[in-house]
């Protein structure tokens, strides 16, 4: 409890400490998170964000993790505030939701964990986590089914519902969560991991109004707001005027299209003449499109700085409901990252025509989500190892791409090392490494991506989604294209099977699950620089 609260003060150092200590706070959280959840998903591969906000989930801080899931967690929050009412919420309350269509923004396996602060008996900000959970029950073992045709097939639905309520665990919630796993333990072991982060920064959010009063503290978060927004805005006056379209076929043989019109005051991206949702799990919310937009306009007009909801308010995002970047509530998400992540790379080849020194060529261009479930051969213990692959990134107007990293849209993350691999589920590795395809060259040529052997010891069943596995990765100024990722199954009679998107796949011992990822695109055209 705050007894007494000091003069309050709003010199421009003390409002930078309480902002510094708001990322900070963000930071702990993410720290906690990864070194006390159960999944090696989450504290090996990183699946996860953290964040926090002001009382109205306007993003102020945001800790290490995945960049699609620290733009989600202002949403959520906004999310739980208009389902609950803002005089609903009480000191002690905690909610979870994983729901597109109540504030979850991407898919059931990304559970959403967020904590109101009080001080002197008002909210005065949110705590939040978001990680992504091993097995949410749904049609298949790791949740990430590719027959689902509407959400109610895709797992356990958590609508932004109270998980503590004056600060009293809601046990018959719990209860229904575990039912619903194939893996409980871990289940659980991860929510009361991402309960714990957010406890944390909660309570060094509360020391802070502590020692610097409510009416400063107040004060830092309008102040980093206006210095995000006039960031944005400086960035904006940079770019060129103008409006540009691009219509790019995707691998199933759908025209997606978008526009960019830039003006003095305003980034407008519209969505709008898209195709309509699919009765398969390859869409996303209007959330998760706002998203993909606000990566793009952030890496152009503020790279260098943390982003908080000042950063985006010169943006402006139009979607049609009922389309795959704005669908409804009967849509399945499994594979939302998916078209997520070509939305975003769709925008990104848009802006690199316009401004070619200021973006790279495009990257693998796909998460190539790897989901192998199963039993341990060794111990019995059932296990769902999910994996997002590393690929090449493109080549820039300053240098070649780097080699076997992440999507844009999945940094910051790590891959799961062959010995947990081996460890946790059984799966030998026959090999890691950087492919030997030579695509994607040009005046600098884009990074390599890179090629896994997997050999379950045991049954198992895969689930996988890869993009650019039939349009390749695009090369920017003349420079060639960096290939195609590709899922080969290798079966012990011999016979290959090619898959992208797939889930139920049973894979037996003596099968090789290969994976060979795209190289990044080349930037330049490499002839015209030998003449």
């Amino acid at each position: 409890m705050i007894n007494s609260v000091p003069e309050e003060s709003e010199d421009p150092i003390t409002l930078a400490v309480i902002q510094a200590a708001l990322s900070a706070a963000a930071d702990e959280m993410f720290l906690m998170l990864s070194r006390t959840a159960m999944s090696p998903i989450i504290y090996e591969v990183l699946d996860a964000g953290t964040g926090v906000t002001d009382r109205d989930g306007n993003l102020a801080g945001s800790g290490a993790g995945i960049p699609t899931f620290i733009g989600v967690l202002d949403k959520a929050v906004k999310g739980i505030i208009a389902i609950h009412g803002s005089q609903n919420i009480a000191d002690g309350d905690m909610f979870v939701t994983n729901d597109p269509n109540y504030g979850g923004v991407t898919h059931l396996c990304d559970v959403v964990i967020a904590m109101p602060v009080f001080a002197h008996g008002e909210r005065i900000a949110w705590t939040a986590t978001i990680a992504h959970w091993s097995d949410i029950g749904g049609m298949t073992p790791g949740s990430m089914s590719t027959k689902a045709t509407e959400i109610a097939q895709e797992g356990l639905r958590l609508p932004a519902v109270r998980l503590f309520e004056g600060g009293k665990l809601v046990r018959p919630l719990m209860d229904i969560i575990c039912a619903n796993s194939r893996l409980p333990d871990f289940a659980k072991g991860d929510l009361w991991a991402q309960i714990a982060a957010c406890r944390r920064a909660s309570n060094k959010i509360s020391r802070l109004v502590e020692i610097h009063g409510l009416k400063t503290f107040q004060q830092a978060l309008s102040d980093v707001f206006m210095e995000g927004e006039a960031r944005a805005r400086r960035g904006l006056e940079s770019l060129p005027r103008g409006k540009w379209g691009i219509e790019i076929e995707q691998d199933n043989g759908d025209l997606w299209k978008a526009s960019v019109e830039i003006s003095d005051e305003r980034f407008t991206v519209d969505l709008r003449d898209n195709p309509t949702q699919k009765k398969l799990p390859y869409n996303t919310s209007r959330d998760g499109a706002v998203i993909s937009a606000q990566m793009i306009f952030k890496a152009l007009t503020d790279p260098e700085r943390f982003a908080n909801a000042g950063s985006f308010r010169p943006l402006h995002v139009l979607t049609r409901p009922g389309t795959i970047f704005h669908s409804d509530d009967r849509a399945p998400h499994g594979y939302y990252f998916e078209t997520r992540i070509r939305l975003y790379d769709m925008l990104w080849q848009c802006m690199a025509k316009v401004v070619p020194e200021r973006l790279p060529a495009g990257h693998f261009g796909s998460i190539c989500g790897t989901v192998i479930a199963g039993r341990h051969p060794d111990t019995g213990r059932r296990f769902t190892m999910v994996e997002p692959q590393m690929g090449g990134w493109g080549a820039t107007s300053r240098g070649p791409g780097l080699h076997a990293m992440f999507s844009a849209s999945h940094g910051e993350t790590f891959n799961c090392p062959v010995e947990i691999c081996e460890a946790r589920y059984g799966i030998n590795v026959g090999w890691k490494s950087l492919s030997n395809e030579t695509h994607g060259r040009g005046l600098y040529p884009g990074g390599r991506g890179l090629t896994v052997c997997y050999r379950p010891r045991w049954s198992t069943v895969l689930a996988a989604g890869y993009s650019c596995s039939q349009t390749p990765v695009w090369g920017l100024k003349g420079g060639q294209p960096g290939g195609l990722n590709r899922l080969k199954i290798k079966r012990r009679s011999g016979r290959c099977e090619f898959h992208a998107f797939v889930s139920d796949l049973q894979i037996e011992p003596g099968d090789e699950i290969v994976i060979e990822t795209a190289n990044g695109g080349g930037w330049g055209d490499q002839a015209s620089q030998e003449m």
